[in-house]
């Protein structure tokens, strides 16, 4: 919808309307258009990269409060996204003895890092604009190993449970969730009552979920319904 239209419909200037779909945007509700809105696409979301930009801070408080439960002589999978990114980022700072196995650069970059960190990269088809590799190789390859804790992100999270647009990389969550004995999902709060075109799986296939707020009722009703353990981020 055009600008122009908005401010017509509601009788206000065009200034307002401009400004509100800006904060829309921010807020993930809807995609700014040259001179409007529309609404989020099901199929297509911006890179690792541009999806960093957005709510760092947020992001930078999940990752690490989701850092501060990992414990020193765990096996760990995470997969490819902004926020796990930052996670990998926290994680590394504490130099904890570990064994993480990754589909994400970032992560294993930062992870590499840390002496006391094993690092373990999926095989597979390395996609650019998700800084991670994805495929029947990568899926298969993760099947080869059990953790004790998978961290992994998803682009929607509502009552009917987590949601990503991108098959390749549901794929991956899916698999993470299904060989981990306690599964973390890192979303911030603009994530909520979204839902994308794949289903990754239902929220009682969580253990944890590591956010900034706590969310609209309706959706903390099923979080806590779903046994799933809901962790809020200090400040």
């Amino acid at each position: 919808m055009r600008i122009a239209t908005l401010a017509r419909t509601f009788d206000v200037t065009t200034e307002t309307a401009r400004r509100d779909l800006d904060e829309l945007a921010e807020s993930g509700a809807l995609q700014r258009t040259y001179g409007g809105g529309a609404s989020r696409s099901l199929i297509d979301e911006p890179g690792i990269g541009p999806r960093g930009l957005v709510h760092a801070q947020e992001r930078t408080r999940i990752a690490a409060a989701a850092a501060a439960l990992v414990e020193s002589g765990e096996a760990l999978m995470v997969d490819a996204g902004s926020t796990t990114s930052l996670f990998a980022a926290a994680l590394a700072a504490r130099n904890l003895h570990l064994t993480v196995v990754t589909n994400c650069l970032p992560v294993a970059i930062a992870l590499g890092a840390a002496d006391r960190c094993r690092v373990v990269l999926c095989p597979g088809n390395f996609v650019a604009r998700e800084a991670g590799v994805f495929g029947t190789e990568a899926v298969t390859f993760l099947q080869r190993f059990q953790a004790n804790k998978a961290f992994i992100g998803a682009g929607g999270l509502s009552t009917g449970g987590m949601t990503d647009a991108d098959s390749a990389g549901c794929a991956i969550k899916r698999t993470m969730l299904e060989r981990a004995d306690r599964a973390f999902l890192l979303a911030d709060s603009s994530k909520f009552d979204v839902v994308q075109f794949e289903r990754i799986g239902p929220l009682s296939g969580l253990d944890d979920l590591v956010t900034e707020v706590a969310p609209p009722r309706k959706l903390a009703t099923a979080i806590k319904n779903a046994g799933v353990t809901l962790r809020i981020a200090p400040r």
